[in-house]
C-alpha cells in the first residue's frame, strides 16, 4: 500500500467516525484506531510495529470542551452516605441537556448552586453548563432534595448525562 493511499485511508476514517478499522492483505496488515483518550489523533500499526499519528479534525460534537482545573470537593459531599443501585431507582435524575463542561458554581468565588441536601423547585438552578465559550444555567425540573452530585466540578458532560439524584418525596 502506497503512503498516499494509508493518507486518504486515515482521512476517510477520521470523517466517518468508525472507531477502529483493520485490514489485511496477503503482503501487509493495518489497523487504524481512534482510542477514546486521545481525540482528535489517529493511531497507525503495522506488522513492523510502527506507528504514525496524524492529526484529525474532530467533529464539534465529538470534540472535548477545554476543562478547568479541577476545584476540590466540598467535605458535604464526601459525608454523604454511600447507597447502591437499588436504593438509587427511588430517585429521579437531573441530566444534562447538552454536550459541555459542568459547574457547580457561577464563578469561582462564588458558592455552589446547590449541594446535598438541599431542597430544589423546577425552576432552581442547579448548575452551569459551559458550550463553546456559552455559559447555560441549568434548572432543575423536578421539586425535591438533591441526594447525590454525580459530576466533579470542571468534567465533561454529554447529553442526557445524569448530573444529579433527586428524592421527589
Amino acid at each position: 500500500m502506497k503512503p498516499t493511499e494509508i493518507q486518504d485511508l486515515i482521512k476517510f476514517v477520521a470523517k466517518s467516525g468508525v472507531s477502529e478499522v483493520e485490514i489485511e492483505d496477503k503482503d501487509f496488515k493495518i489497523t487504524i484506531k481512534t482510542p477514546p483518550h486521545k481525540k482528535g489523533k489517529l493511531i497507525v500499526e503495522t506488522p513492523s510495529v510502527v506507528q504514525v499519528q496524524a492529526p484529525v479534525a474532530a467533529a464539534p460534537v465529538a470534540a472535548a470542551p477545554v476543562a478547568a482545573a479541577p476545584v476540590a470537593a466540598p467535605a458535604q459531599e464526601a459525608a454523604a452516605p454511600a447507597s447502591d443501585e437499588a436504593d438509587d431507582s427511588k430517585y429521579v435524575a437531573i441530566k444534562s441537556p447538552m454536550i459541555g463542561t459542568f459547574y457547580r458554581k457561577p464563578s469561582p468565588d462564588k458558592a455552589n448552586f446547590v449541594n446535598v441536601g438541599d431542597d430544589v423547585s423546577d425552576d432552581t438552578v442547579v448548575c452551569m453548563i459551559e458550550a463553546m465559550k456559552l455559559f447555560n444555567e441549568i434548572e432543575s425540573e423536578i421539586t425535591g432534595q438533591i441526594v447525590k452530585i454525580l459530576v466533579d466540578d470542571g468534567s465533561p458532560v454529554e447529553y442526557d448525562q445524569p448530573l444529579f439524584l433527586v428524592d421527589p418525596s
